[in-house]
């Protein structure tokens, strides 16, 4: 039997992620793709009055895309290319957690999620050449442990809460405060993989000759 061929990388299309989080790239590559592009938008992500927190994060991820979308067709070289983009909102009923800046904010988001559970959306935006947008909503239930106020502390000391949904990153320390978790994993930390892959095959990317390729 004939091995298939990979497909040689000038003839490969190009693919952009609308993000700079480093979480996000390390997903990507985690699924055997590396972007061609980071085209990152810089955008108020501040919730609308009375916004459910999968509207939030759907119409981010969108706001996400279309930005990037715009600079990629400006490029020649990316112009044909896939682009990725995505949000993740941490919320608790429909309280919408901030992506903590400051200690305050992520101690206050700290002990609301002590000893309860909350659901993190992710939404996933892809676009081909064809400029047909398609999408993903993850949601995913974790809990976590009953948090001590030494455990909190020590965890604000760390710092890894800085830019996070809902003062926390699963992918670090705060792992260990994580009781039971229903749903994707990688949608929490940022890119929901087995989403992601099969939007992109869905619009005819190529992702088992990037595979080929890696190996």
């Amino acid at each position: 039997m004939t091995e298939t061929s990979p497909i040689p990388q000038a003839a490969r299309p190009k693919l952009v992620l609308a993000s700079a989080s480093p979480r996000r790239l390390a997903l990507l590559q985690q699924a055997g793709l590396e972007p061609d592009a980071l085209l990152p938008a810089d955008l108020d992500e501040a919730p609308l009055k009375s916004e459910k927190p999968r509207d939030l994060v759907r119409r981010l991820a969108r706001a996400k895309l279309d930005v990037a979308v715009a600079a990629a067709r400006g490029s020649e070289e990316l112009r044909q290319g896939y682009v990725v983009a995505a949000d993740t909102v941490v919320a608790v009923g429909r309280r919408i957690l901030p992506k903590a800046e400051v200690t305050d904010e992520a101690a206050a988001c700290l002990r609301l999620l002590s000893g309860r559970a909350h659901r993190v959306y992710t939404a996933v935006c892809v676009i081909g050449p064809k400029d047909r947008p398609r999408e993903r909503l993850v949601e995913t239930r974790v809990r976590f442990k009953r948090l001590s106020a030494r455990e909190i502390d020590g965890y604000l000391a760390s710092g890894e809460w800085r830019g996070k949904a809902g003062g926390y990153a699963i992918q670090g320390l705060a792992g260990s405060f994580v009781v039971k978790l229903v749903g994707s994993y990688s949608a929490v930390v940022g890119l929901p993989l087995y989403e992601t892959v099969g939007l992109l095959e869905g619009e005819g990317y190529p992702v088992r000759g990037a595979w080929r390729d890696a190996a």
